[in-house]
């Protein structure tokens, strides 16, 4: 209908938002969804973790306080870590371990594995047969403490021909190494047969041990139990191959995971090279892809040694929104 009604700028737009609307906003809505610059346009059916290493923990906060932020900050679990002292050590038993899985209960986040530094000063491939001997006592201890937790993951490290950053420790020949390797996690499978916990294997690489998948799943399958597998981690192998090579070969014997970020870029071969998540070169897209191929449904556990110096609650809720874009969740 004519109208002698001036149109304002302002008039006009609204107009031509009304009219043609329903054309674009949707439009708009779908390329935002699939903007794979701000997260992974696909969705993935895994769940998020977090180590305890990547808390002041500790020195700055109590296990309680780790367990909450860890929820807050949106975690479905948390890796736990045995050590000689704190609230999970040879000090505690199956009594300390209920009162610490019932918090983490009422809080509304599970343990999704337990993991441990032990595995170095006590290895099992250690020439000193009494520092052997305590690897495997200590060990049987992080059993136990698993199952008292109520998780079915305990990390191992069963050997190294080498181990880089300690001064105290003899190289082991390949063949010894891998017959003592062989032979503690043997004597440790019964209980954890008993128990339902599952002796998790980590490619380490620093190691010098089992350095390939084939050598990998020679070592894990040579048990012939469901509950020797596979604790994948993606920084660890950095440093010469690529994890998205690994996991299709893998497969199926994956039962946990570290993501732990690591750059190709420097020069330095330390635990500094590994960093905050989508820090690095990692493809994680293709990480991604791979495990889902394998149909890997369990735990992306974050990994990192160094809490921020400050504000240390930002490194949490940085890793969990990293998590959440390699899931899908923020498209």
């Amino acid at each position: 209908m004519p109208t002698d009604q001036p149109i304002s700028r302002r008039s006009a737009l609204q107009a031509a938002l009304a009219a043609g609307g329903a054309a674009v906003l949707p439009g708009a809505a779908l390329a935002a969804k699939a903007d794979d610059r701000r997260a992974s346009p696909k969705r993935y059916d895994m769940k998020k973790s977090i180590n305890l290493w990547a808390f002041p923990y500790p020195q700055r906060v109590t296990l309680k306080e780790c367990l909450q932020l860890a929820r807050d900050a949106g975690f479905d679990g948390i890796e736990l870590n045995y050590d000689l002292d704190n609230d999970l050590s040879p000090k505690s038993g199956p009594k300390e371990y209920a009162a610490i899985r019932k918090t983490a209960e009422d809080i509304g986040i599970a343990v999704s594995g337990l993991c441990s530094f032990l595995f170095w000063p006590y290895s099992f491939a250690n020439n000193d047969p009494a520092i052997s001997k305590r690897g495997l006592e200590l060990a049987t201890k992080m059993i136990k403490a698993a199952h008292d937790l109520g998780t079915e993951n305990l990390l191992v490290v069963p050997g190294a021909v080498h181990i880089p950053w300690r001064t105290d420790y003899d190289p082991v020949p390949n063949d010894v190494c891998d017959a003592r390797a062989k032979e503690g996690v043997a004597r440790l499978l019964p209980l954890a047969e008993k128990l339902g916990v599952s002796l998790n294997i980590e490619n380490i690489f620093f190691n010098g041990y089992l350095m390939t998948p084939a050598e990998m799943n020679a070592f894990v399958d040579g048990f012939k139990s469901k509950h020797v597998r596979v604790h994948f981690d993606t920084g660890n192998i950095m440093e010469y191959q690529f994890p998205e090579h690994w996991v299709p070969l893998l497969g199926s014997r994956i039962k946990n995971i570290h993501f732990k970020e690591w750059t190709k870029k420097g020069t330095d071969h330390s635990l500094e090279s590994f960093r905050p998540l989508l820090d690095g070169t990692t493809n994680w897209p293709a990480v991604m892809e791979a495990l889902d191929k394998v149909g890997y449904r369990g735990y992306l556990t974050f990994e990192y040694f160094h809490p921020f110096p400050h504000y240390p609650e930002a490194l949490i809720y940085q890793s969990s929104d990293a998590l959440d874009r390699m899931l899908g969740k923020k498209a």
